[in-house]
């Protein structure tokens, strides 16, 4: 259980800048990749749900997981705005974008009540699916291609270039 009354401001500060770290550096990804969302995004989402665990307990002494659990709820409406379906609903662009706002979020979190295990095994997870999800998906794609509608997560105005999104 957090106790954030016996923490003192060294450790409150670790859990935050940790989060606003890994925050930054899925946002680096993003940012590399041409997206929506980038740096300063997913470390303010990434601060935020560390913020929101670690003040709403101090304040009110409310359980962590009821906190987790309205972050994940509402971070999915941030997430919802960066989907973007085209004019004529076949394309649906922005969704690895939108789970990577949602996971971030889940890594603040995960910031806030230490448990350091879980922020370093999924910040590599979400890396090696950040890296290798997308040419993964485009070998697939050359071996089975798509018959109906194609997701993808790329904005509207752009053309798909092989290697490029990830």
């Amino acid at each position: 259980m957090l106790n954030c009354g016996v923490m003192d401001t060294l450790d409150i500060a670790v859990r935050l800048g940790v989060a606003t770290f890994v925050g930054v550096l899925l946002g680096l990804n993003r940012d590399l990749h041409g997206k929506q969302t980038g740096v300063r995004t997913l470390g303010l989402v990434c601060l935020g749900s560390a913020l929101a665990v670690l003040s709403i307990h101090a304040a009110t002494g409310t359980e962590e997981s009821r906190v987790i659990q309205g972050i994940v709820t509402g971070v999915g409406f941030l997430g919802a705005g960066v989907i973007v379906r085209s004019e004529k609903g076949q394309h649906v662009h922005g969704l690895t974008t939108a789970a990577c706002v949602w996971v971030t979020a889940c890594v603040g979190a995960a910031c806030a009540i230490a448990q350091w295990q879980i922020v370093v095994i999924g910040v590599v997870f979400v890396f090696v699916i950040l890296v290798f999800g997308g040419p993964f998906e485009k070998a697939i794609d050359r071996r089975w291609p798509r018959r109906s509608s194609q997701v993808s997560d790329q904005s509207p105005d752009r053309t798909r270039t092989p290697g490029t999104e990830m």
